[in-house]
């Protein structure tokens, strides 16, 4: 029992001193001259609008790049084929039959898929891979037994304010807005089918929940959510 227990601090202890290098290193003159010197052209895979929109809150300080904002990002044709590899619905097909695509999905009467080379190869080195998709995509990769998943649903803290997010994230789009309110029930309705379930009402907080949540999966520990108080919010949001 006291070895169990002095193994559990000195685990502890270490990813405490991890994180300490991690923070330390990332607001160094070194890690600015290194992504300073990072090529766009060689990284065809980016994040999804949605997490960039995230990563830039985070980072744009050190980054510089206080002046970008999502919308000209998300409108900006150029930045649009760095973030996405567009293809014809025929290849897109052929991708398929060839089993090259990890998930796959219709949304809105455009196809999206992740293949599957590109994450094979970070986890190849380790990485930890994030995958930005709904509950079709997550179903999918779930029946892959060889990958070892923590899944998240996040969930908005009201429907105003995913009306007031999705009029910012797709201005002019009128038509595509009203399609994701009115697909709304039927994606929340797959809640359950997720380990973690969180309400984004603080982009900070939430962030930081689902940040604590991964570094206690890693160490093998799942935390406990109270599925009644998740219910209730559900209730709250689709009736």
């Amino acid at each position: 029992m006291i070895l169990k227990s002095s193994l559990y601090y000195i685990n502890e202890f270490f990813f405490y001193i991890i994180d300490k290098i991690r923070k330390i290193y990332l607001s160094s003159d070194l890690y600015n001259k290194k992504i300073s010197k990072i090529d766009h052209k060689s990284l065809e895979y980016k994040p999804s609008t949605n997490l960039l929109d995230c990563l830039i809150k985070y980072e744009k300080k050190k980054n510089k790049i206080e002046d970008f904002y999502i919308n000209s990002i998300w409108t900006n044709y150029k930045i649009n084929e760095r973030d996405y590899k567009f293809v014809s619905v025929q290849e897109f097909n052929t991708l398929v039959k060839e089993n090259n695509f990890f998930e796959y999905a219709n949304i809105f009467g455009n196809y999206y898929g992740t293949l599957k080379k590109p994450v094979l190869e970070l986890l190849s080195l380790g990485r930890d891979v994030l995958f930005d998709i709904d509950w079709q995509g997550t179903q999918q990769l779930k029946r892959i037994k060889s990958l070892s998943l923590v899944t998240f649903f996040i969930l908005p803290p009201n429907i105003q304010a995913l009306k007031k997010r999705l009029l910012n994230r797709h201005k002019g789009q009128e038509e595509l807005i009203e399609k994701r309110m009115d697909n709304f029930n039927e994606e929340t309705s797959h809640w359950n089918e997720y380990n973690y379930v969180f309400v984004n009402d603080d982009l900070d907080t939430c962030y930081e929940k689902i940040l604590n949540v991964i570094k206690s999966e890693k160490r093998g520990i799942s935390q406990n959510q109270n599925t009644n108080e998740i219910e209730k919010k559900i209730k709250e949001l689709i009736g």
